[in-house]
């Protein structure tokens, strides 16, 4: 029990939090059933998936060249600051310096799997 909550109470709670700060991302990049590349790749089955891996999707040559994997600490790094952890991407947005929001957004998308459909 973390403050009374169970911790499923607590997960989901963060994930709500997380897709209310997705709705910064909608612009950019669409998840879920029927997900496709916008301006910048779906992000269906980010959780493990090798940094500029996106089929169909035009990275620019520094996201293509990245050598992470997707997982919580290298997306509230990338997020914070995304032109600092790939120099030369052409990601153009200011971030998210807050942590806490950072990781209730990774809660959202890891929710999905390639296909779309929640794991």
């Amino acid at each position: 029990m973390i403050f009374g909550l169970s911790i499923s109470a607590a997960s989901a709670q963060d994930i709500a939090a997380g897709e209310t700060s997705y709705r910064r991302c909608l612009t950019c990049h669409s998840i879920g059933a029927g997900a496709r590349n916008k301006s910048g790749p779906l992000l269906n089955g980010i959780d493990g998936r090798k940094c500029g891996s996106v089929d169909g999707y035009s990275y620019s040559k520094a996201n293509r060249n990245c050598a992470f994997t997707w997982n919580e600490a290298t997306f509230v790094e990338y997020v914070r600051d995304p032109k600092a952890k790939i120099q030369g991407t052409k990601k153009s947005s200011s971030g998210i310096k807050d942590a806490t929001e950072a990781r209730n957004l990774w809660a959202y998308l890891r929710q999905f799997g390639a296909d779309g459909q929640p794991k």
